[in-house]
């Protein structure tokens, strides 16, 4: 599975382009719908204040006031910043889930779940290679 539909986000690049600004694991996770491995991001023990951003194209995505400890390996959020993310159905891997893609770029963020906390009863299961963390004072 491939993002082909860069018509219709607002930063577009080419794969060579996507390629010459992304680490290998950014194009991969990103460009190419892929994952990282469960616990490999030290974001997802990263609690301090701040925004987390999509590492593709820099939007702000999700704040560290939505962020919990999901116990998955990977950073989650019960809620993104609004209008930050767009969803689409994925049936990879013989399952439905719900894909979260950045809606400025389309980069392949992660899936949402319905097994969050309160108030939204969300998990944005995120992979950590996707973002950058900008802290804040």
């Amino acid at each position: 599975m491939t993002t082909s539909q860069s018509e219709k986000f607002e930063v577009n690049k080419t794969e060579e382009e996507w390629r010459k600004i992304l680490t290998p694991e950014q194009f991969r996770v990103l460009r190419k719908h892929g994952t990282e491995r469960a616990g490999s991001s030290p974001l997802d023990k990263n609690y301090a204040k701040g925004i987390y951003v999509c590492a593709g194209c820099g939007q702000p995505l999700f704040t560290s006031e939505t962020k919990f400890n999901s116990g998955t390996g990977w950073p989650s959020f019960y809620a993104p910043i609004e209008g930050a993310v767009g969803t689409s159905i994925d049936k990879s891997f013989f399952m439905t889930r719900v894909e979260v893609h950045c809606s400025r770029c389309g980069g392949h963020l992660g899936h949402v779940f319905d097994d969050g906390p309160a108030p939204t009863g969300k998990r944005y299961c995120i992979n950590g290679v996707a973002l950058n963390f900008q802290p804040q004072e």
